[in-house]
């Protein structure tokens, strides 16, 4: 059996590695468009407990990657009438570049073939293989080619960010939210090296508009978001890497595959960055289809139903999460109004996955300074 993988990403990448890990006799072919040293982005984000399934499943991986990641075990949020720290919400961050990298590494351990620098413009040009995964992203050739049969569908939200980097580092994973003349701006930022940090600024459409970032050229836009977070950022500028003006894209898929192709990672599905959990959820899906594979080597649409089966239920409660995390950006303008306490438990809950009981074990310092606030 042949297998293409369509994007070196962390999806594609992982996938050929477990591939080839189990069956060494496996022709596997991962194909990507861009170079082997390109990526945009800086951090990828875990939450602290996201990589327990690659220790259970990969500890040789799990073992590679960990040296390479920053940690902390609580986070801060800065309203522009107080600050809050939230005890017990641990993340960790490691180098987009560096994760690829060591993914890439793995995969040559085990002898998977990877292209890089190819771009395939038709699915006819991989009409030799028997299965082809769409590991391809947003904008993925598979899933744009099989839209209908997928039932797929791409909406985005109204909010905007742009991905920077800087040089200033934070102690923790921190959001800062500031008023300015032309409405509300939020700072997600958070450490993925010692020296360095990811920050992403996010705005909403009217406050876009209002300061005119639309008609700025990237320079004067880099510019316009050192000064609305001059404070944090400490005199320390930002280092921009394809760092434009994006909406966050929500795709969907009614199905997951269609004859000898089928998709993952976030040409499967995509989860708002304000969780941290893309790349854990790409990683699961490489992990789930492998295994997929292995219960059904000899019939592809027979182990794609499995994978579908065996992914959608927790994948679909961890989107849902996402989702309703993305509604409350949408609207963090209007949180803002509220007290610094009350806007920090509205900020803790927003994803419906955790309550006031929850969080009195998860963070009792936080819980017990909230509950002493309203006194």
């Amino acid at each position: 059996m042949r297998i293409a993988i369509l994007g070196a990403g962390p999806a594609g990448l992982y996938l050929s590695y477990l591939i080839k890990r189990r069956a060494p006799a496996a022709d596997v072919t991962v194909i990507e468009q861009n170079a082997a040293d390109a990526t945009f982005g800086f951090g990828v984000v875990f939450s602290d407990r996201a990589l327990d399934f690659l220790r259970e499943d990969d500890e040789d991986t799990y073992a590679a990657i960990v040296p390479f990641m920053e940690s902390w075990r609580d986070m801060t949020l800065n309203h522009p009438r107080g600050r809050s720290v939230i005890d017990g919400v641990g993340f960790a961050a490691i180098e987009r570049l560096k994760l690829l990298q060591l993914l890439q590494a793995r995969a040559a351990s085990v002898n998977a073939t990877t292209i890089f620098g190819c771009a395939v413009r038709s699915l006819d040009e991989l009409s030799e293989f028997d299965a082809v995964v769409g590991a391809d992203g947003v904008n993925s050739l598979v899933r744009r080619t099989y839209a209908a049969e997928l039932g797929a569908s791409v909406g985005h939200l109204t909010n905007r960010f742009a991905w920077f980097g800087t040089g200033q580092v934070f102690e923790t994973l921190t959001q800062t939210f500031v008023e300015t003349e032309w409405g509300p701006f939020n700072a997600h930022h958070y450490r993925y090296a010692p020296d360095r940090s990811t920050f992403i600024v996010e705005t909403g459409a009217d406050t876009f508009a209002g300061a005119g970032l639309a008609q700025m050229d990237a320079a004067q836009s880099q510019a316009f978001c050192e000064q609305v977070f001059a404070a944090t950022l400490d005199g320390e500028p930002l280092i921009a890497n394809n760092s434009i003006w994006r909406q966050f894209p929500l795709v969907h898929n009614a199905r997951w595959s269609h004859g000898k192709y089928v998709l993952m990672g976030d040409a499967l599905h995509t989860a708002h960055f304000s969780i941290g959990s893309g790349t854990r959820l790409a990683l699961e899906d490489a992990i789930a289809l492998d295994k997929a594979l292995a219960a059904h080597p000899k019939d592809i649409p027979a182990a794609f139903a499995a994978y579908e089966a065996m992914r959608r239920p927790v994948l679909e409660k961890l989107v849902g999460g996402a989702n309703d995390s993305a509604t409350w950006y949408e609207h963090f303008g209007e949180h803002m109004k509220l007290r610094p306490a009350d806007f920090a438990m509205s900020y803790i809950t927003r994803s419906g996955r955790v309550d006031l009981e929850r969080l009195r074990k998860l963070s009792p310092e936080f819980v017990g300074w909230y509950e002493a606030s309203r006194t």
